[in-house]
């Protein structure tokens, strides 16, 4: 059975989630047929009404985020359009206070993830608020962008030279990088995007010539999201890691434990642990005067825990 490709589109609020929505749903391939979720925080839904032309299919969850009051609401509500209009392409707007990270969780659990995919996740920003050292403060608003397949800024008419050049310098800095960064005015996200890649090939970034980094050469792996490590082994696979890689420069990763999330990040001599929004794949890279990659490789498998059968 085909699974239905569900789309998040995510982002804080009046970042202009239904504007691009509306967009996307107005320049949808002819003949394709779509259907929406949209998630308001408040009991009375408006967005609904927006996007309600008579022929799409829309429902709504009001009165809380998808992850938290309304969250028992998203396997009915995804498995009642699913059987009544079977669409090609399912897209969920969440809530401006969404924690989008949960909403993948739930997405991927059983038994949802028997009849659909995640694909890419379209996280929308205001370049005013990125650049924002406040903003960036914020976790839901940290964990909307990581979450992130496709990193839009919106409203980029409304923002000066100054604050743009600012927001791609910064978002190219992202890590893990983003599969697309696009800016648009007007709502004007390309259907297109929501087909980019929710996941990375799984060596996303060969070793580089270390003549072209004065001395340093970089690797890293990736890992499919639904395979967990285990979390003693990681542990130790950091805590040796210094004796593996003589001259280590730097080492940090994303990586699933457990069903939960966390970043590890190694720098001089230290490293520490914290829970991350990401939810694209387990990832690690290192960067070093030298790398055998086939030992890392192997010690990277290692401490992955066994495959759950069918």
């Amino acid at each position: 059975m085909n699974k239905t490709p569900i789309n998040l589109i995510t982002g804080f609020l009046g970042v202009g989630k239904t504007t691009a929505l509306r967009h996307l749903l107005a320049n949808r391939p002819a003949g394709e047929r779509w259907a929406v979720i949209v998630n308001e925080f408040g009991e009375i839904g408006i967005d609904g009404a927006v996007l309600d032309d008579g022929e799409l299919p829309v429902a709504e969850i009001a009165g809380g985020c998808l992850c938290c009051a309304a969250g028992p609401q998203l396997t009915v509500t995804v498995a009642n359009l699913i059987r009544r209009h079977r669409p090609q392409r399912l897209l969920i707007e969440a809530s401006g206070l969404a924690h989008a990270a949960g909403v993948i969780d739930e997405l991927r659990e059983k038994p949802l993830a028997d009849g659909v995919e995640v694909a890419a996740t379209l996280t929308l920003v205001d370049p005013r608020q990125f650049v924002d050292p406040g903003y960036a403060r914020n976790p839901l608003y940290r964990d909307q962008i990581a979450v992130a397949d496709v990193l839009i800024a919106t409203k980029c008419d409304l923002a000066d030279a100054t604050t743009l050049e600012r927001f791609a310098q910064q978002a190219a800095a992202l890590f893990p990088a983003k599969a697309l960064v696009a800016e648009v005015s007007n709502g004007a996200a390309d259907p297109v995007w929501l087909a980019m890649p929710a996941a990375p090939r799984p060596r996303y970034r060969p070793a580089v010539p270390s003549g072209e980094t004065g001395g340093w050469v970089s690797a890293g792996w990736s890992f499919a999201a639904d395979r967990d490590f285990n979390g003693e082994r990681l542990t130790a696979f950091f805590d040796e890691l210094p004796g593996r890689v003589p001259g280590l420069v730097r080492a940090k990763g994303v990586f699933r434990v457990l069903g939960s999330w966390v970043w590890l990040n190694w720098s001089a001599g230290q490293w520490g642990a914290s829970q991350f929004a990401w939810r694209r794949d387990s990832r690690f890279e290192l960067i070093a005067p030298a790398i055998d990659e086939a030992t890392l490789e192997a010690a990277l498998a290692g401490c992955l825990e066994p495959e759950a059968q069918p």
